[in-house]
């Protein structure tokens, strides 16, 4: 009885034995199996492959461009006819807002409480700066040089409703630019409620300065 024992004992252990060796596989009987796929087989596999590389390289770019939005750069609409020829009603631009100083001629977006509403305009003046408007001249001069009119719709016009204190001959105002302040126009000087209405804007109320239009389509470009 005991020699039967021990034989079924050492076949049920030469069994598992066996039975363990079968299901190991070392790395090289993997790598064997590998090479033996065939062509097409491989292929596909390194299709399916490039193809996920480039899913993860267009998640991460929108990401990257998500944040560029949320931190630096904004987007804006402009509306109504105020910075005509330039900009029209409806135009989406795109803005940057990270530690921007306001600078002459630069087009700059404003939460402006006396107009009640988002406003774009151009920077005609800093802080220190003189600036005449000569209607009588259609000239406009900062500290004494003459500026260009390329930007102008039309020739300018005075009206009733701008400020008379700056008046200082008919037709003439002279505005100088009181610190942490700017004067702004709208390039369409005879349709644009600006400084020379609302009086000076304040540095802290100036959102960014608007760098491109990215909408209508075939006017996409720097501004």
């Amino acid at each position: 009885m005991n020699d039967e024992n021990g034989k079924i004992n050492n076949a049920d252990n030469e069994s598992s034995q066996a039975e363990k060796k079968f299901g190991e596989v070392s790395e090289s009987e993997i790598e064997s199996v590998k090479a033996a796929e065939p062509d097409d087989i491989k292929e596909t596999l390194d299709v399916k492959n490039e193809i996920l590389e480039w899913c993860e390289s267009f998640v991460f770019a929108m990401l990257i461009v998500q944040l560029l939005f949320i931190f630096v750069f904004r987007q804006v609409m402009v509306d109504g006819a105020s910075m005509e020829n330039t900009l029209h009603d409806g135009d989406r631009l795109i803005m940057t807002h990270i530690n921007y100083e306001p600078k002459r001629d630069d087009i700059v977006v404003i939460d402006s409480e006396p107009c009640g509403k988002i406003i774009i305009k151009r920077v005609i003046g800093v802080e220190g700066d003189k600036v005449v408007v000569d209607y009588n001249n259609n000239h406009v001069y900062v500290n004494d040089e003459e500026i260009s009119n390329e930007h102008n719709k039309e020739i300018m016009l005075d009206s009733a409703s701008f400020m008379s204190s700056y008046e200082v001959e008919n037709g003439v105002y002279e505005y100088d630019v009181p610190e942490d302040h700017i004067f702004v126009m709208g390039d369409n000087r005879n349709n644009s409620k600006d400084s020379r209405t609302i009086d000076f804007v304040e540095n802290e109320t100036v959102w960014g300065h608007a760098i491109f239009r990215f909408y209508p389509f075939n006017k996409i470009g720097k501004i």
